[in-house]
């Protein structure tokens, strides 16, 4: 809100918007939504660039389409409609409703089981299990604990107690190495800030988690070795790049992720942790990032998804695991699951305060 405020003090006449929402609260887009009204009232043309659909249908006198760099058309506001702006982004008609297949994980093998999980700060007794080839969400208001849960498990904060066992034994995990040598992958909510070395490569980016494979004794990356182990993750996983050599912050938010995700499965983790795998992606890009999910899910991985957007958590997720307040209100089978049901959920802890 303070980049906006500064923006506005320029008295500019025409004012870009990229993702102004991305980190807000719902109460703050409801008083920007307000001021860009008043700015189109007063005579400022807004450049209002978005991946929310309801956002753009609420806002847009007209919708412009860019895909892979080129321009696809315009919709004017009486033709505008998500499914119509959707097929124009992807280049093919999106169901939304669709859900994960419906299977049954209580059988499978705990390889993550967490106990009455608490800090000072915020969580509560917070209590999970996550089965083999199983993806659960975290769904919940912001603020209500589903991100400090996963700081708190795998040491990047304190807890203050609670157990953690990973393939049915408790371990001790201070600290984020510790979690990754357990085979746990946490991808956090801000790639560009806290998951990739945006000025290094490709390359680098993704051998980071796993240099002491690459290095020799004194420290010197093996450049060929790494960069062949990475050319067959970036195919693997159909990164978009020139080359392993492409300087990281020169892809798109789909791309960066994918590199992110192709550094801890070069690692060989076992349990990853998505942190708004898909926040700043396009559509297109979000259902590449949902089939690679399920894929790795097949294969035998273990993901937790942490999502504020509801419908992403439904499209993905085995099980889902609602936090109001730093606690866990409830689980549900996504077969049950409805985003009125999981409100319901997110707003009891509210209530009970």
């Amino acid at each position: 809100m303070v980049e906006i405020a500064k923006a506005l003090s320029f008295n500019a006449k025409v004012l870009i918007m990229d993702e102004p929402t991305s980190a807000l609260t719902d109460t703050e887009v409801e008083t920007l939504f307000v001021l860009i009204e008043q700015l189109k009232a007063s005579g400022t043309g807004i450049v209002y660039i978005s991946h929310r659909m309801d956002e753009l249908r609420r806002l847009a006198d007209r919708v412009s389409v860019l895909r892979d760099g080129a321009y696809i058309g315009s919709l004017e506001q009486s033709e505008i409609s998500v499914p119509k702006i959707i097929e124009m982004m992807v280049g093919r008609a999106i169901d939304e409703g669709t859900r994960p297949t419906a299977r049954d994980h209580a059988n499978d093998p705990i390889v993550l089981d967490v106990q009455g999980l608490s800090t000072k700060a915020l969580l509560k007794d917070v209590s999970f299990q996550l089965h083999k080839g199983e993806i659960l969400g975290f769904a919940g208001l912001m603020g209500a604990g589903r991100t400090e849960t996963a700081r708190a498990v795998i040491g990047a904060d304190h807890k203050d107690s609670g157990t953690v066992s990973i393939g049915g034994r408790p371990v001790r995990i201070r600290q984020p190495e510790d979690a990754v040598k357990r085979g746990i992958g946490y991808l956090s909510e801000d790639r560009k800030l806290l998951g990739l070395m945006l000025e290094q490569d490709v390359t680098f980016n993704t051998v980071l988690a796993s240099l002491d494979s690459y290095a020799n004794a004194i420290g010197w990356m093996g450049d060929r070795k790494a960069k062949t182990r990475t050319k067959e993750y970036v195919q693997q996983l159909r990164v978009k790049t020139p080359s392993v050599n492409q300087v990281v912050k020169l892809l798109s938010g789909g791309n960066q992720q994918k590199v992110v995700i192709a550094r801890w499965l070069m690692r060989d983790c076992d349990i990853l942790i998505f942190d708004e795998p898909t926040r700043g992606i396009d559509v297109g890009a979000k259902e590449e990032i949902y089939r690679l999910m399920q894929q790795l899910a097949d294969s035998g991985k273990s993901i937790i998804v942490i999502s504020s957007e509801l419908p992403e958590i439904l499209r993905v997720a085995n099980r889902i695991a609602v936090f109001a307040n730093g606690q866990i209100t409830g689980t549900l089978r996504n077969e049950e699951a409805s985003q009125e049901k999981i409100m319901q959920l997110a707003a009891h802890g509210e209530e009970d305060e």
